[in-house]
């Protein structure tokens, strides 16, 4: 039995893993990836990710890849069971707050095949896939043992970790092994997915559509230039084997499909899920981390499935790279459960709360939709606010200083505006500290600063970051683009920015 050291061993290597991976590689950081399977998993299953997310793509390297195989979403139409449009939201689909669109259709085995290939670009990261990961065990109190089979050769092996990422999906063997259990949201619909491929111009409105609907809720989307994607809620006593072939489907996508001939249609895929809303009761032992599905599962009605895992890997990637280069201390890795535990519940609380009101109530849900759908549009702001895509602020922890008294924006994402040549601020500032100011720093502030591995951004009258300054003249930004706090004290704050060093060197910007 073979047996090396790593610092960090992954399990699963789907978006979340990949992401997690690329991150601590570009922090110099050796991890290893071990994958159940050979290759990316061929059928697709997310299909959308935010502005939010697709700014971490960015920060991986893969900005303009992921923008080749994707295509912004332009809104949401609320439609009867009758396809009688009820209310519609409209989105711009050019760069929101964040630099990219704020909502990006795509298929995921594409997505996955990127992030592979954007992996072989780190030397610091390796991917073993087909191998079966058995079981963890703690055999001394600074590393855990990975024990797994190669797939290939029947041959078992382990590898010690001072760290392990569990991403391993919905049936994790990681939180087994931890003894963490899933906390039941109280929401279990089935639904049928079918993924359709064609040349053929369906004509559809681009944005998504939802049938509002308690007995054949829908929804359908454009997913890429010659696919779609359909969701329908099965009745009782439905299986997705009732909907094998073309021409059973017809009748369930011939709303939008029309009069497209049968025959210039491609079944990609049918598969029953069952959508449910769950989060583990823990997401952490010790030297042992839960991301991703392993760590909570939401309905897909808002589109934040992936995107939650992603940004569970973003969170944590930095922290543990700070405590392996003995930048941060230890305790930073509490903040993680801290901070993404409430982050992942607010939305899959969001997500449930859609879905039951567009799928629950029957008839009289029907008639209450009828009159009160249709009006949402007359709302001031509710628009914008349903399409803008912010999420929650993270909750306050040893790394958010967010008051209990007055409105932050600790916890917040800080804009991404251009920054240098079409490079944005997450892609020149990213990775590190930052401290972002409207007040020219002494030489004295700009020292403290650069010694704690912190680059210093000036913002100018007139740019959008100053604009963003308005209540605070500076804000410190931590390596994942959140605000730690803001104030008008430029060297409290410059005190109070942790040391974080990196292999990129401190600079001094102006926007």
């Amino acid at each position: 039995m073979s047996e090396r050291v790593v610092p960090v061993v992954i399990v699963g290597a789907g978006p979340t893993g990949l992401t997690a991976a690329t991150l601590l590689a570009q922090y110099g950081v050796e991890c290893l990836l071990l994958e159940r399977w050979e290759g990316v998993y061929a059928q697709p299953r997310a299909v959308h990710l935010d502005g939010e997310i697709h700014r971490i793509v960015a920060h991986l390297g893969i900005a303009e890849e992921f923008a080749a195989i994707s295509r912004p979403c332009l809104g949401l139409r609320l439609v009867d069971r009758n396809m009688r449009v009820l209310t519609e939201f409209h989105r711009d689909p050019g760069p929101g707050v964040h630099g990219y669109p704020e909502a990006n259709m795509f298929d995921q085995p594409q997505f996955e095949e990127i992030l592979r290939a954007n992996l072989t670009r780190h030397p610091k990261a390796s991917l073993r896939g087909n191998v079966e990961v058995t079981g963890l065990a703690d055999d001394t109190t600074d590393s855990v043992r990975v024990d797994f089979t190669d797939r290939n050769t029947g041959v078992q092996e382990s590898v010690q970790a001072r760290y392990v990422l569990g991403c391993d999906g919905a049936n994790s063997l990681v939180r087994n092994q931890i003894q963490a259990t899933m906390r039941d949201l109280k929401f279990d619909q089935r639904w049928l997915v079918v993924d359709v491929a064609t040349t053929a111009d369906l004509g559809a409105w681009e944005g998504a559509h939802q049938v509002c609907d308690p007995v054949r809720a829908a929804t359908y989307m454009r997913i890429g230039h010659t696919r779609y994607r359909w969701e329908f809620r099965l009745e009782p006593g439905e299986t997705a084997d009732d909907y094998r072939d073309m021409a059973r489907l017809q009748p369930l996508i011939s709303p939008w499909t029309r009069n497209t001939p049968v025959d210039e249609l491609t079944l990609v895929r049918v598969a029953e899920y069952t959508f449910r809303a769950q989060i583990a009761d823990r997401w952490r032992d010790r030297r042992v981390f839960l991301l991703g599905d392993a760590a909570h599962l939401t309905p897909p009605f808002i589109g934040q499935g992936m995107g939650a895992g992603i940004r569970d890997a973003m969170n944590l990637a930095w922290k543990l790279a700070g405590v392996l280069t003995g930048s941060l201390p230890e305790s930073a890795l509490d903040t993680y459960e801290i901070e993404r535990k409430p982050h992942a519940l607010a939305l899959i609380r969001r997500a449930k709360l859609i879905g039951m009101a567009m799928t629950e109530g029957g008839e009289l849900g029907n008639l209450i939709r009828r009159i009160v759908v249709p009006l949402l549009h007359r709302i001031p702001g509710l628009g914008d606010k349903i399409m803008d895509g912010e999420t929650p602020a993270l909750h306050r922890s040893a790394l958010i200083e967010r008051p209990r008294l007055r409105r932050s924006r600790a916890g917040r994402l800080i804009p991404n505006p251009d920054l240098d040549q079409g490079r944005r601020f997450a892609e020149v500032v990213g990775g590190r500290f930052a401290v972002v100011t409207a007040l020219s720093p002494t030489p004295t502030q700009r020292t403290a600063i650069e010694q704690r591995g912190g680059t210093v951004l000036l913002a100018r009258p007139g740019t959008d970051l100053h604009r963003w300054l308005r209540r605070a003249r500076a804000a410190i930004i931590r390596p994942d683009g959140t605000v730690l706090s803001s104030g008008n004290d430029l060297s409290a704050l410059a005190a109070a920015l942790p040391r974080f060093h990196t292999n990129r060197t401190p600079t001094f910007l102006t926007q």
